[in-house]
């Protein structure tokens, strides 16, 4: 995959914002039950822009892949905030600020669907196989395809629908396609050899069917956008499981591959960024909320654990089962990022 300046752009945009209204889901539910918040900061490393409003530091740091909130009192035995200090307050209000970055997650990922139907309309694939868009530099493009094209015929084969062309496209890896398409009713002829591509795991070509487009209404699109962040979610959770279970293979994307998937999608236009932006929004959510120590979700575990036991675990204790969780996740990071290698320089 080659790298442009617009894929970087892309790259940086996406994960900011996320993390951005991940940390404000924290930090906006910290400020409203009274927490203090020492430092709002997005990224990691050395900071490139700070400045200090009120109590709080709001910084910029140099890895744009988190961020964090500085709470004060998120040890048991950090005393100096008092009675602002999060181990001060009720669990109930404990358990909303653990929760709110990923629900917050969530929530982005409905209002940017809602949006979309919005702005756009529903858009469905026309029959004919007509090129709704051409990623530059891929085969297509390189084969002279534009915007708009119809293709007709592959090798002398009449073609009527998209999925004709789209099969013909994935069984012919390495083999050379003689196309025939129509521009502006002119017929024309070119020759594609289709690429295997290793996100899809199949022969492609580099192209996007045409769509028709069918209006819709604001609350139309608030009723479909909570259908489909449903959906989206049901499927992941159910596909989060069956890699537990072992009964789905687990095909995993670490940092590499997310930013390589968020750079093709850059390549094909901002509607595929923002739809590449919902599912990693989501997805984001769904895994804050696991319950391993370290994460989200397992922080929210011990609150539960507390509600029901009356106190909170023990400091060491706590800070051994955070000991865990962080080497599970540098486990499972460096099992994901062993695929990204495997995949896309593999």
């Amino acid at each position: 995959m080659g790298f442009s300046i617009t894929m970087l752009v892309a790259v940086v945009v996406v994960f900011g914002i996320l993390v951005l209204v991940h940390e404000l889901g924290h930090f906006v539910t910290a400020k409203l039950t009274g927490m203090r918040v020492d430092e709002f900061a997005i990224g990691f490393g050395p900071k490139l822009l700070s400045f200090k409003y009120g109590e709080t530091v709001y910084s910029i740091r140099s890895i744009p892949l988190g961020g964090f909130n500085k709470i004060a009192g998120m040890e048991q035995d950090d005393t100096d905030a008092g009675d602002r200090a999060y181990w001060a307050k009720p669990v109930w209000q404990r358990m909303i600020v653990i929760v709110a970055g990923a629900l917050m997650n969530i929530v982005l990922a409905y209002v940017l669907i809602a949006a979309v139907l919005f702005s756009s309309g529903i858009q469905t694939p026309i029959k004919e196989a007509q090129l709704g868009s051409v990623v530059a530099q891929k085969p297509a493009a390189q084969a002279g395809l534009e915007k708009g094209d119809v293709i007709v015929g592959i090798d002398g084969e009449k073609i009527d629908t998209w999925n004709q062309f789209a099969e013909k496209v994935r069984s012919a890896d390495g083999k050379v396609l003689h196309i025939q398409y129509l521009r502006n009713g002119e017929s024309k002829t070119t020759n594609i050899i289709p690429e295997y591509d290793k996100t899809a795991k199949q022969a492609m070509v580099g192209v996007v069917a045409a769509t028709a487009n069918t209006p819709v209404s604001l609350p139309q699109s608030l009723l479909l956008a909570g259908k489909q962040v449903w959906f989206i979610t049901y499927t992941m959770v159910a596909s989060l499981a069956g890699m537990i279970m072992g009964t789905v293979h687990a095909d995993l994307a670490g940092p590499i591959g997310v930013a390589a998937i968020i750079g093709e999608a850059a390549q094909v236009g901002f509607q595929s960024v923002l739809n590449i932006m919902i599912l990693l929004s989501i997805n984001l959510g769904i895994i804050n909320l696991l319950p391993i120590p370290a994460l989200d979700g397992g922080h929210f575990f011990t609150l539960l654990i507390e509600a029901v036991r009356g106190k909170p675990l023990s400091p060491a204790l706590m800070r051994k089962s955070q000991f865990v969780g962080m080497a599970l996740l540098l486990m499972l990071m460096f099992f994901a990022t062993a695929q990204d290698f495997s995949r896309w320089f593999g």
